[in-house]
């Protein structure tokens, strides 16, 4: 099978052939149909976190296919279903965090596309509990960027704790950020979005968003406390000053929510201010497959937009190059 393989963090990535992997126990074969391409696999190809995968390894937590061939003991999934590959690849399913419903908390979690190989591929294998049946009629090219984006952002708002009136701030309106705005709405939030390109802000207005700020000629705290100030910013920008930003712009009570992961891992945190306005900041990480269940119900109903463009698989690293120049209006999908 042709697949996408790291080999090494200084190098592209390479489309090569290599073997198709085989159903152990538990497990199923996916004939992948669409991959989206996540800004953490470029992460992953570059070896820019801490914790780094360990090359040759094929990239990818957005894979999205059809069950091929299931291992002993599967009962989750059949032949013919159609399922999705998320970030959490596996859990042990027996900790505090799995059995309360946080299960991307555990300790012995293993990730797709980073531990395990994942979706940038012709075919991938994948512990059956944790892939998620995708409802019939879903687009797969839509239904694979839902995958991390949708789920990760879903989650976001969610632990942000939005309410019907609240004013909710989405810093960075991309792959990630036109979904959060979408999720904020549903949860009957006032959005705000603020982003550095007409672009962006322009498909914010066509998602709905109340307000747009332009923080290449506006100072967002400043519009943003016109406004009354946020009740939560969900921050999707790697960028510290887009942090302190989004802080700065909470009203009083306000929530932020981390969800991007700035190389330098730094971020100035006013403690007076977070104190004295009684701020809370939250990280969030993916979410559950119950998350990701809810995600695709509500994209079946109707009540979800996915941006995206199609790329074939071979071009990835030409893919890699315009996530990388800001040149994607949202998500790019590589087809196999």
């Amino acid at each position: 099978m042709r697949a996408a393989v790291v080999t090494g963090f200084d190098q592209p990535v390479q489309v090569k052939e290599v073997p198709v992997p085989e159903p152990g126990p538990g497990q199923i074969q996916v004939r992948i149909e669409a991959s989206g391409l996540c800004h953490t696999d470029i992460h992953a190809a570059r070896g820019d976190w801490p914790v780094k995968p360990a090359p040759p390894f094929v990239p990818g937590h957005e894979g999205v296919g059809i069950v091929e061939r299931t291992g002993p003991g599967v009962t989750e999934h059949r032949v013919g279903d159609r399922v999705a590959v998320p970030w959490l690849g596996h859990a042990c399913g027996t900790c505090e965090y799995c059995i309360t419903g946080w299960e991307t908390l555990c300790e012995q979690q293993l990730n797709t596309g980073y531990a395990i190989d994942g979706g940038h591929a012709e075919f991938l294998v994948a512990d059956a509990r944790y892939a998620v049946a995708v409802p019939a009629g879903l687009d797969p090219a839509e239904a694979a960027p839902l995958t991390c984006a949708g789920v990760t952002t879903y989650k976001a708002v969610k632990v942000g704790g939005v309410t019907p009136g609240d004013r909710v701030a989405i810093f960075g309106v991309g792959g990630l950020g036109h979904l959060a705005l979408q999720y904020a709405q549903i949860f009957g939030g006032e959005t705000i979005a603020v982003d550095v390109t007409e672009e962006k802000l322009a498909l914010a207005k066509q998602l709905g968003a109340a307000h747009v700020v332009n923080a290449a000629t506006t100072d967002p705290v400043a519009a943003i406390e016109a406004l009354g100030g946020a009740d939560v910013a969900v921050v999707l920008a790697a960028d510290p000053t887009v942090l302190e930003q989004a802080h700065a712009a909470l009203r009083r009570g306000g929530r932020l929510v981390l969800v991007s992961l700035p190389k330098d891992n730094t971020m100035a945190l006013p403690i007076f201010q977070t104190v004295l306005k009684g701020i809370r900041v939250i990280g969030s990480i993916v979410g559950s497959r119950a998350d990701l269940a809810a995600v695709f119900r509500l994209h079946a109903a109707g009540r979800t937009r996915v941006i995206l463009q199609t790329r074939p698989l071979e071009q990835i690293n030409d893919a890699i190059d315009e996530v990388l120049a800001g040149r994607v209006p949202a998500r790019l999908v590589l087809i196999p």
